[in-house]
C-alpha cells in the first residue's frame, strides 16, 4: 500500500475523534470494515502475542481497511514495522524507541504518537519535537494495561494545548460524557467497541457523542 502524504495524514489527525485499538482476531478484515464505516477514525494493532510476522500480516488487512475507507493506520511501538507496512501512524510508549531514533526510521511523513500517564510526561509530550499527538491516561482501570495505575480523570482536566491529544482507558458509552466534561474531544477506545455485540453500531455512538 502506498504511504500517504504527511500533510494529508496531519490533516486527517486534526479531524480525528475516534481512534481504536484492536487485538487480533479471526473475523479481523469484516470487523476492520464494520468499525471504519461506523466512524473509527485511526485503528491500529494491539496484540503483544503476535510474532513480528504475525503482526504484519494482520497490520495488511487493518491497511486494506484503512486505505478503502480512507482512515488512518496506526502502528504500536515498532518502528521497523511500522516502516515496512507502510503504516501513517507510529505510537510510543514511555519506554519505547526515542523519537528521533524512530524517526531516522519511518522518516517525516509518518505522525507519531506518545502515551503519557502524569502531568510531567503529559506536559513534555505537548512540546517534544517529532511529536503530533499523545494519550493521556488511563482514565480508569483496564484489563489491557495491568497492574498500571490510572491517573483518572484529573489529568485530562489539567491536559490543554494545541497539540492534538487523546484521553485513554476504560472508556465507554456510560463514561464518555464525563471524559468530554473533563475536557476531552478525542477518544481511544478498546473493549467497549471490540466487544461490542455490533461493532459498527458502538463505533457509531461514539462518533454521535463526540462529535455531538
Amino acid at each position: 500500500m502506498p504511504g500517504l502524504d504527511g500533510n494529508l495524514i496531519r490533516q486527517r489527525l486534526a479531524d480525528a475523534t475516534l481512534y481504536l485499538c484492536t487485538p487480533n482476531r479471526s473475523d479481523l478484515a469484516e470487523f476492520a470494515d464494520a468499525v471504519l464505516a461506523g466512524g473509527v477514525d485511526i485503528i491500529q494493532l494491539r496484540d503483544k502475542s503476535l510474532e513480528a510476522k504475525q503482526e504484519i500480516e494482520a497490520i495488511e488487512i487493518l491497511a486494506e481497511a484503512t486505505e478503502r475507507h480512507r482512515r488512518l493506520l496506526a502502528v504500536n511501538d515498532r518502528a521497523d514495522i511500522a516502516h515496512a507496512v507502510r503504516a501513517d501512524v507510529l505510537h510510543l510508549g514511555q519506554d519505547d524507541l526515542p523519537v528521533p531514533l524512530a524517526r531516522r526510521i519511518i522518516g517525516d511523513e509518518v505522525v507519531i504518537g506518545r502515551s503519557t500517564h502524569d502531568v510531567d510526561q503529559m506536559r513534555a509530550a505537548a512540546e517534544e519535537p517529532g511529536v503530533d499527538y499523545f494519550c493521556t491516561g488511563p482514565c480508569w482501570p483496564t484489563p489491557t494495561k495491568p497492574g498500571r495505575p490510572a491517573p483518572g480523570l484529573d489529568l485530562v482536566r489539567a491536559t490543554r494545548t494545541e497539540r492534538a491529544w487523546f484521553a485513554i482507558g476504560g472508556i465507554d458509552l456510560t463514561n464518555l460524557h464525563e471524559v468530554k466534561e473533563a475536557g476531552a474531544t478525542r477518544v481511544v477506545v478498546v473493549r467497549a467497541i471490540t466487544d461490542a455485540e455490533d461493532p459498527r453500531k458502538a463505533a457509531e455512538s461514539f462518533k454521535s457523542e463526540l462529535t455531538s
